[in-house]
């Protein structure tokens, strides 16, 4: 049975009071700057991870900007594991930029095994720069990288990056709504890295061309078409339920996603 998570992303513009005018770094940057202070991090992290299991959900991938490598100390991760233990939320895995350094790389693999996160989802420059010492801190650490396509406007352009070899631990998080926003088949995508795909990000968006998210069914990509394709590869792995609006709260429509995902499963 897959996992059913929340992207904790979904929150991009909730501490900019959905009014993000200036792109995904602006918020970024503010919800960094509004969980990254030990003092106000228990109870801000309940609140978020209390309205996520409110929501029905049973599992949550957690965006780097609500827990990051750059500042998490041990009691930053205590509280985010124990707070997500009382919740009986699963961590099904880390998400966002895992740096250019492998500094930084080794600190969010420690990241992930201490939250007991299994799977970074998302890139790195050193898939690219550093390969074979990415694989090895993989399986030092237990982790699997899955590759986040974002700029790829082609299945070819997506394997091509994700390149061969290391398949035990570099593979795919494949994100559904920037093939809506490319106009490449989902379907088709997530059938050519099948046997490699680790995670999945599962969004709609309003058409192509542009990268405006919505409640799942209601814009262009074959979502219900995707999650009975994972079914047929026997995808085992968890499915992201992912929505990130820049100027209302994605509660509702999460919720919605979340039932209409769990019939198309059944």
């Amino acid at each position: 049975m897959n996992s059913l998570s929340f992207m904790s992303a979904n929150y991009v513009a909730r501490q900019l009071d959905y009014n993000m005018t200036e792109g995904w770094m602006q918020g970024d940057g503010a919800t960094q700057a509004f969980f990254r202070p030990i003092e106000t991090y228990a109870e801000r992290f309940e609140n978020m991870i209390a309205e996520i299991a409110g929501l029905g959900f049973t599992a949550v991938d957690i965006w780097l900007a609500h827990l990051h490598y750059d500042w998490a100390t041990e009691e930053h991760i205590r509280i985010a594991r124990t707070t997500l233990a009382r919740h009986q939320l699963e961590l099904v895995s880390l998400a966002g930029w895992f740096g250019g350094t492998r500094a930084e790389f080794e600190k969010a693999c420690w990241l992930a095994q201490e939250m007991g996160a299994p799977v970074l989802g998302g890139n790195s420059a050193l898939l690219v720069d550093d390969r074979e010492w990415m694989a090895s801190t993989l399986r030092k650490f237990g982790l699997k990288f899955g590759y986040e396509n974002h700029p790829e406007k082609s299945i070819q352009e997506m394997t091509d990056k994700v390149g061969t070899g290391d398949e035990d631990v570099i593979g795919f998080c494949v994100d559904t709504g920037w093939f809506g926003t490319y106009a490449v088949d989902a379907v088709a995508a997530l059938r050519a890295v099948g046997p490699r795909l680790f995670h999945v990000h599962l969004k709609d968006v309003t058409g192509p061309g542009a990268h405006e998210t919505c409640r799942l069914g209601a814009g262009v990509v074959p979502v219900a078409d995707c999650v009975r394709a994972l079914v047929a590869m026997q995808y085992t792995g968890a499915i992201s339920i992912e929505h990130e609006p820049e100027h209302y709260n994605p509660d509702e429509d999460c919720k919605a996603s979340l039932a209409l995902v769990k019939g198309w499963l059944a």
